[in-house]
């Protein structure tokens, strides 16, 4: 939105064409790593979500490389948490490969301690 309340349709649309995220996924058995490239943020965290929700009906580990991870949000970090609680009593959730920003993002959270991070 502008300053009074009218919509701003390019900075909308330059939003949402910067926030992408790309998501490969293998499966391993009941194992399955999802791998992340781009920004997890309040656009992009509903597809994780979805990808997740799918993952954890029959997954006894799931793995989350956050490699090529430029970028992640309160909205992403909530996906995590809801990832892990999915997880708490199934199996392993594995944080792989974080980057300097994405972990800075984690030590300052504090989710640096909620994860097994590799």
């Amino acid at each position: 939105m502008g300053l009074f309340g009218k919509k701003d349709k390019k900075a909308a649309s330059n939003l949402s064409s910067k926030s992408q995220l790309k998501i490969d996924d293998k499966k391993d058995g009941a194992e399955y790593t999802l791998l992340l490239e781009g920004r997890l943020d309040t656009i992009t965290s509903p597809s994780l979500e979805a990808k997740i929700n799918e993952a954890v009906g029959d997954a006894s580990k799931l793995i989350l490389d956050l490699g090529s991870l430029d970028y992640i949000s309160s909205a992403g970090l909530r996906v995590l948490l809801g990832a892990a609680q999915a997880m708490d009593g199934k199996g392993d959730m594995i944080v792989r490969n974080l980057n300097q920003s994405v972990r800075e993002v984690f030590d300052l959270t504090g989710f640096s301690n909620l994860f097994n991070i590799e």
